[in-house]
């Protein structure tokens, strides 16, 4: 998995931190988000889809490592 997010269209409302810390964050003078882990561990990939789900900006993208 490979995963981008669009800073632009994040509107800052955290649920992917809160979904997935291990691979999201906020910065603090605004709430955009950080991503931490381009390319997660598979373990991870069912939060990351959860969050990129429930994302209201559909600021986070996910693709295929190549």
């Amino acid at each position: 998995m490979k995963i981008t997010v669009d800073e632009v269209k994040c509107c800052g409302a955290g649920q992917c931190v809160l979904i997935a810390p291990e691979v999201f964050d906020q910065r603090d003078e605004d709430g955009i988000v950080i991503l931490l882990d381009a390319a997660p561990a598979a373990e991870q990939h069912a939060a990351v889809r959860e969050a990129a789900s429930v994302c209201p900006a559909a600021a986070i993208h996910l693709g295929e490592e190549a």
